[in-house]
């Protein structure tokens, strides 16, 4: 069974029901909090009372720096929110480690960012070196996946789609908020990674709600098709795709074909004064609540409950 295991600013914590015991370890990162699982064991084998989990406040699991790498375009269902059709290649793109925030920090908007999206993500963390040239089969995920996380890829479209721009406009302070659990996996718990379900709500409003078996590329094969030309370490954080529901959707096929006749400033102009019409975006005051869990809770990685804030 996976332990979770939460941070804060005190130390790492092992998740028991409503209560939280005490890590004995000097771990300071994640990287070496995964060297020291058998700290992690005997937390969570202590018949210590613990604390009230909702007494501690949680910082994100992964720590950082670190690299933060993310899939684009990895679940059918949000493929097709995006006009694609026939085969999706797999892509790969970065983001700052610096936009990795707590499970309940606010997720602050730029100033210039007026289109602002969520993108629920299952996040592995890896528990091993990942050498260029590495090949992952399904039976290898458990020698170098140490845990997962819930992570939302906040997104500034209007940064992202004029400036085809994906490290800019997904890298903004607070645009990774990961959290609050970091599942510690056992071998035996990865064959029920498909039944994970991905749900997002801005405002108690559903808007995604997929589970693994949407994904297209999984997590071996991203690993493989990433280690052609990345190293990772452990610590790092691969951010494997969202399921269909952004507040983005491709236009209809016959807008789309107009606005490719349009110069780009034109065309630019014309998709967002339609887009200012989308009440979906985030605003200040809304509220995004992602969660992360099998059906029967075998692995369940928390609630994570964000605001939304202007920059002052």
């Amino acid at each position: 069974m996976s332990i979770n295991v939460l941070r804060t600013a005190d130390g790492w914590w092992v998740i028991r029901g409503d209560r939280a015991v005490p890590v004995d370890t000097l771990a300071l990162t994640t990287a070496e909090l995964l060297a020291d699982r058998a700290a992690v064991r005997e937390a969570a084998a202590s018949e210590a009372p613990g604390t009230p989990v909702a007494d501690l406040a949680a910082l994100s699991p992964v720590t950082t720096p670190c690299r933060v790498v993310a899939q684009m375009v990895n679940y059918r269902s949000h493929a097709r929110d995006s006009g694609f059709t026939g085969d999706i290649p797999p892509a790969f793109f970065r983001k700052a480690s610096g936009s990795v925030s707590g499970p309940g920090e606010a997720i602050v908007r730029p100033p210039h960012v007026k289109f602002l999206d969520y993108e629920v993500e299952l996040g592995l963390v890896l528990g091993a070196p990942l050498p260029v040239g590495t090949v992952v089969e399904e039976r290898d995920l458990p020698a170098y996946v140490a845990g997962l996380v819930i992570t939302n890829d906040v997104s500034a479209r209007d940064v992202q789609l004029t400036k085809t721009q994906f490290y800019e406009s997904k890298s903004y302070p607070t645009f990774t908020p990961t959290g609050p659990h970091l599942a510690l996996l056992e071998p035996d718990d990865f064959v029920h990674l498909l039944d994970l379900r991905l749900r997002l709500s801005v405002n108690g409003d559903l808007r995604q709600d997929r589970t693994l078996a949407d994904m297209i590329v999984r997590p071996a094969q991203a690993l493989t098709l990433l280690a052609r030309f990345q190293t990772l370490d452990p610590g790092d954080l691969l951010l494997t795709g969202t399921p269909g529901g952004t507040a983005l959707k491709a236009p209809p096929k016959a807008v789309e074909k107009i606005g490719a006749l349009l110069p780009p400033a034109t065309k630019w102009k014309a998709f967002f004064k339609s887009q200012a019409r989308n009440p979906h975006y985030l605003h200040q005051g809304d509220v995004v609540t992602a969660t992360i869990a099998t059906p029967d809770g075998r692995i369940d990685l928390g609630e994570q409950r964000t605001p939304v804030a202007d920059a002052n």
